[in-house]
């Protein structure tokens, strides 16, 4: 699934390749994974370009000439983006194409259709009614600290919540958590403020290195705990070494907190 960082770099992908082109006609191959009426998309879109984005956790907002017409993407599960020249082939799962005056194409991959894009009026207003927080890259540390300090949760899935802050999913906490040596089920409210701070600056580190990554597992620190769960090939010559704490050597213990798998080294994440 594209988390906050795979989101980021389609961001990036899109700034770089589909601005200041006009919209001359767009193809939609499945009209239920649009929010908004297909006579209303290309109404709205047709001539218009894109001239920047805004990225709030896994929302993708594109921003056109006209500041009524805001285009919003969500990648689902498996969504990307293509951009291409017209005169090749449609890459496959591009079922919502954007033709471009120029020739070019953008393509917005959707394999499995859970993908979903349209139109809003206002961000921030959208962001209000959906009950999505500050951005995991963007939250201020206080802001942070007052959502935590009013849950009595587990702090695993405080995080996950997206009203706690928009954008990090289920590795994405582990790491963070495994970052900021807390352990999963440590109570939200009962954190300290060391331990709230830590998970702050373990945010920003995680996010950024996955960034710059290009959300490449295997290209990940080795002190990063994202090994143990063997999506790409592992960086260790050792096959087993990926199982242990890169900082300890502890074995990685396994578990459920709020329903999801979850890893923590349970001698440097210690339950208080």
């Amino acid at each position: 699934m594209p988390e906050l960082p795979e989101v980021e770099i389609r961001r990036m992908y899109l700034e770089a390749t589909s601005l200041a082109q006009p919209i001359d006609s767009i193809t939609v191959e499945d009209k239920k994974l649009l929010t908004t009426e297909f006579d209303t998309l290309y109404e709205k879109l047709e001539g218009r370009q894109f001239t920047h984005t805004r990225r709030v956790g896994k929302n993708l907002f594109i921003y056109t000439d006209d500041p009524r017409v805001i285009l919003r993407m969500h990648f689902g599960m498996t969504g990307d983006l293509e951009y291409y020249h017209n005169s090749v082939d449609r890459p496959r799962h591009a079922r919502i194409v954007f033709y471009f005056t120029n020739g070019f194409c953008l393509g917005f991959i959707c394999p499995r259709k859970f993908e979903r894009i349209g139109l809003v009026n206002d961000v921030d207003e959208f962001l209000r009614l959906k009950k999505i927080a500050p951005d995991a890259l963007s939250i201020e540390l206080g802001t942070l600290r007052d959502k935590l300090k009013k849950r009595r949760s587990p702090i695993k899935p405080v995080l996950l919540d997206q009203s706690t802050t928009a954008g990090l999913g289920n590795w994405i906490v582990d790491e963070v958590l495994f970052q900021a040596k807390v352990h999963p089920s440590a109570v939200s409210a009962e954190l300290s403020e060391a331990e709230v701070e830590a998970i702050h600056e373990a945010i920003q580190l995680v996010l950024k290195t996955a960034i710059a990554k290009e959300a490449v597992y295997k290209d990940f620190p080795r002190s990063f705990l994202i090994h143990v769960r063997e999506w790409d090939d592992s960086p260790y010559d050792d096959v087993e070494a990926h199982k242990v704490c890169p900082r300890c050597g502890t074995p990685i213990e396994r578990t459920e907190v709020g329903g999801r798998t979850t890893f923590f080294c349970p001698n440097e994440q210690v339950l208080g």
